[in-house]
């Protein structure tokens, strides 16, 4: 089959586009006809070796964890799906070898749900790492609530605008630090927006003087810092992007394939509560392209690669 692969640690430069065997389909998993993935920050910081410390990798390795595609045949032991299924993974194993960018790839069954009805295969593919992390972050880590006050920190990307959807949902207020030129977008989302930059305290004081109830951090960095002095005096903050979060008193998140998230995801796809916004879609063979892009760190929603 064609796909993507890598056989050392680097940036876009080390990705090669080419023939590689077929995957093999264990008991528990499916095999599926890639439609499309989607590119995340963690598939280029895996590349670059940067959680070398973590997950062994297995060369050549296929990046990638999002997958949208149809199921072509089941394993031995699956009962969940069957061949024609349309369905949606964050396909994380505990280890870096076989992953999404690639014509097919076998699926554990743990990863997958149904993909949602009304969403394209490009939205869908961008739905399951973004849209499990923000479910996790608000639901598990923050605890977010009807009348709640969150921050969300980089409320314009991929993760973000689906948290703040899912905190609107939920009944909270939310506050979204974006550039300008994402602000209008933010507010169609249901957001407050407060632009990045020197003064954000201030600007994030004048719209919650008595403090936000819950800190989201896509950031890190600056955003972090700021955030402890931002809370309320029972307030809780959690970052997906930087372990100093845990010197603050907050969760560190990193997200963790769950079948039953993930259909929750696609129910509320389905009854038009999430939207995925695609920023640019390309083919397979340009995953260089899209990676470079991807890590340029100011696309608005989704970035996703299609396969033929």
């Amino acid at each position: 089959m064609k796909a993507i692969s890598y056989r050392g640690y680097g940036g876009p430069e080390v990705l090669e586009y080419g023939e590689v065997p077929d995957p093999k389909l264990g008991p528990d998993s499916v095999l599926i006809k890639v439609r499309a993935a989607a590119v995340n920050p963690v598939d280029w910081k895996a590349q670059a070796g940067y959680l070398d410390g973590v997950l062994d990798a297995v060369f050549p390795v296929i990046p990638g964890w999002d997958v949208s595609g149809v199921v072509v045949q089941p394993g031995a032991g699956v009962t969940e799906f069957a061949p024609g299924d349309e369905v949606i993974g964050y396909v994380r194993e505990d280890f870096l070898s076989r992953g999404t960018f690639a014509e097919y790839v076998a699926a554990p069954v743990r990863t997958l749900a149904r993909k949602p009805r009304n969403l394209s295969f490009e939205q869908a593919a961008g739905l399951p790492l973004a849209g499990l992390t923000a479910y996790q972050s608000l639901g598990r880590a923050l605890e977010v609530g009807a009348g709640d006050t969150l921050l969300i920190h980089g409320a314009a990307g991929g993760v973000g605008s689906l948290a703040v959807q899912i905190a609107r949902h939920l009944g909270a207020r939310v506050i979204g630090t974006a550039s300008e030129r994402n602000h209008d977008y933010l507010r169609g989302l249901g957001a407050e927006p407060v632009s990045y930059g020197d003064g954000l305290a201030d600007r994030v004081r004048a719209l919650a003087p008595d403090g936000v109830h819950a800190a989201l951090d896509l950031v890190g960095g600056d955003a972090l810092t700021v955030s402890p002095g931002l809370l309320t005096p029972a307030g809780r903050l959690a970052s997906i992007a930087d372990p100093a979060v845990l010197g603050l008193g907050g969760r560190y998140v990193f997200v963790r394939p769950d079948p039953a998230d993930l259909a929750t995801l696609t129910d509320l796809a389905e009854r038009g509560v999430l939207s995925v916004e695609v920023a640019a879609v390309f083919p397979l063979e340009r995953t260089a392209e899209a990676q470079r892009l991807n890590a340029e760190g100011h696309t608005r929603g989704k970035i996703a690669v299609t396969v033929d």
